[in-house]
């Protein structure tokens, strides 16, 4: 099943996706779980498929704005670096671990809506990817029980101020301007993707193809991911994982290429669907 977080009318909801609609939980489950992500840390995602069990949708999905798909996640642990042709593009070393960095909330945005470029650059690029959202919570996972702590999935658009993010060695600056996280369309339930790492990630800019890869060539994979993050702090249900881009990206171009506003890029992943950003000026 696919979950969302929208605004509708201005208020704020979390529903699943039926047909061309939504089936609105947020309303129904206001007091017991007030957000996606609190369904998510009760463990209840089974209560609100059976919930919408037999339902018609409430609205149509052209009729929402999408949020991040968990605009308040608590962690966002972002992986860089872990497809071999994305490592080699960037000149950068193997390593013996996974190299992360944090996103912050409210950095993001979601489906359909504006990717913002900076005034303080005009080098934004992108870097499609999945992600892993965490559903049962867990310290020192070992490696061969991590997926049962899998929820489900979704896309994400890693937008990435380059000069910024290159200002020192930590990551940080380059991936946290506001409206540069993209987050979305929706979650799709890990029961409903029989093998994640069959599905192909695309992005395109502008209808252009720049990247394209199949989920298994991650160098470190899902759960090498859950078991390393999880040995140095607790994953909780709801945190979220940002698995790392395919080779493809704009600054390793020659010449560069990176986004202006105008342009529009979408994040497609085989069994969940596409996140689309239009860019304009923040």
């Amino acid at each position: 099943m696919k979950f969302l977080t929208y605004k509708l009318q201005g208020k704020v909801s979390y529903g699943a996706v039926v047909d061309d609609g939504v089936v609105d939980l947020g309303k129904k489950f206001a007091k017991k779980y007030p957000s996606l992500r609190a369904a998510i840390k009760a463990g209840a995602l089974e209560d609100l498929k059976k919930a919408v069990k037999g339902k018609k949708p409430d609205v149509k999905l052209s009729k929402i704005s999408y949020l991040p798909v968990l605009p308040d996640a608590r962690k966002i642990i972002c992986v860089g670096l872990n497809y071999k042709a994305h490592r080699e593009e960037t000149g950068r070393p193997d390593t013996e671990h996974p190299t992360l960095f944090v996103r912050f909330a409210d950095s993001q945005m979601g489906h359909n809506q504006p990717m913002l470029r900076p005034k303080e650059s005009d080098r934004l690029d992108w870097e499609g990817e999945l992600v892993v959202v965490i559903g049962k919570s867990g310290r020192r996972i070992p490696r061969d029980k991590a997926m049962k702590h899998v929820a489900g999935y979704s896309i994400y658009n890693d937008g990435s101020v380059r000069d910024w993010q290159r200002h020192t060695t930590q990551f940080t600056p380059g991936k946290n301007f506001p409206s540069t996280g993209g987050f979305g369309p929706w979650l799709v339930t890990a029961d409903e993707i029989k093998d994640i790492t069959a599905q192909t990630l695309t992005t395109r800019v502008n209808g252009v193809v720049k990247q394209q890869s199949q989920i298994d060539m991650m160098i470190f994979d899902i759960p090498a991911l859950i078991a390393y993050i999880s040995g140095f702090t607790n994953l909780n249900a709801g945190d979220v994982i940002v698995t790392g881009t395919p080779g493809g990206v704009g600054a390793a171009r020659n010449p560069p290429e990176f986004m202006k506003p105008g342009d529009v890029v979408e994040v497609e992943i085989t069994g969940i669907g596409t996140l689309r950003n239009p860019i304009k000026a923040g």
